[in-house]
């Protein structure tokens, strides 16, 4: 038998504000302010989004706005923050560094400023020394103008930080279609000058050549990145360079980059020397968090415990977590797979 994956010490790197969401919190919300959800989000969870063009990634961003139209208050935002700590710490998960844009969150809270310091200041309060940790990662929208993502890059940088409850990076999410991502070198710099990590999405709706796009703003970490395998000269530059991906098996398979888990080239990746922080991206509407991710790579691609423990290290050496956070995080993993299993 196998050791469980959910008492493994491990690292979050790639999950999203409102994405973190229960399901039951989404439906307590929409019932609290009277907001009818589309049958699709409710009727029979988790959503079917997939699709082979662009119709499944509408699909998705229409329901997920649907969700986000729930969170109104700051009652509403620290519970987000708090059950994805609870939900983190439940699967073995130290250090979570949860994703937030909050633009869509200011207008009912005062402004871009509380919101970004409510899931902050609740980051800080969740954070449990040897249990779990939570950090910010500030993200602009592609939908948005560059100027825009200045304007975040520079509140990032004010809530700058290197632990629980503070900003570690600067990222950029939505539909890759829509804004390249070297029309927003600015706000990286902005958030680079601050010490932030550099951590955009790239590669998971377009392929090689938005992975290409994405190195020249230098990130630290890619969001998905998994199109590079289709080009082989890429995928050795990335490992050449130590970028860490955030490899989001479900989602690829929800959103209909992949018909299949096993299409997921997760091994191909691994193999080839990538650094691989695996990552739940949006429960809510995927229907799997972490621990299914490790359960892909273990019953899908055939990892044994050892290959497990190498996906833990690079998830906990990719974070921006705190030395003493990474060294017990590290031991940890060295126990776990130290353990005998039941034969």
């Amino acid at each position: 038998m196998s050791r469980p994956v959910h008492t493994l010490p491990k690292a979050h790197l790639h999950l999203h504000f409102t994405g973190s969401m229960r399901f039951t919190t989404l439906m307590e919300l929409a019932q609290e302010q009277r907001v009818r959800l589309p049958h699709a989000l409710v009727e029979d969870w988790p959503p079917k989004l997939a699709a082979r063009d662009e119709r499944g990634w509408f699909r998705f961003q229409r329901l997920y706005d649907a969700a986000r139209a729930c969170v109104t208050s700051e009652e509403a935002m620290r519970r987000i923050v708090r059950e994805a700590a609870e939900d983190d710490a439940a699967e073995g998960s130290r250090w979570l560094e949860i994703q937030v844009d909050p633009t869509s969150y200011a207008p009912h809270v005062g402004g871009l400023t509380p919101a970004l310091e409510i899931v902050l200041d609740e980051a800080r309060r969740v954070s449990v020394p040897g249990r779990i940790g939570v950090g910010v990662i500030v993200a602009a929208s592609r939908t948005r103008h560059p100027l825009d993502a200045r304007t975040l890059a520079r509140l990032a940088a004010r809530h700058a930080g290197d632990g629980p409850g503070d900003v570690l990076g600067f990222g950029l999410s939505n539909d890759e279609r829509r804004g390249h991502t070297e029309e927003f070198e600015g706000a990286f710099r902005i958030a680079r000058k601050a010490g932030l990590a550099i951590v955009p999405h790239g590669g998971e709706l377009l392929g090689p050549e938005a992975v290409r796009a994405t190195l020249e703003v230098r990130p630290d970490r890619i969001g998905h990145g998994v199109r590079s395998v289709e080009d082989p000269a890429l995928v050795a530059e990335i490992v050449r360079r130590g970028i860490t991906l955030e490899v989001c098996p479900g989602s690829n398979v929800g959103l209909g980059v992949y018909a299949t888990p096993f299409e997921v080239p997760l091994r191909t990746l691994y193999e080839a020397g990538a650094r691989i922080a695996l990552g739940a991206d949006d429960p809510l509407l995927f229907g799997s968090r972490l621990d299914d991710q490790y359960e892909i790579a273990r019953s899908v691609h055939g990892f044994d415990d050892a290959e497990l423990t190498d996906l833990a290290r690079m998830s906990i050496e990719g974070s921006r977590a705190p030395a003493e956070v990474r060294s017990d995080a590290l031991a940890g993993i060295d126990e776990w797979l130290a353990e005998p299993t039941d034969v």
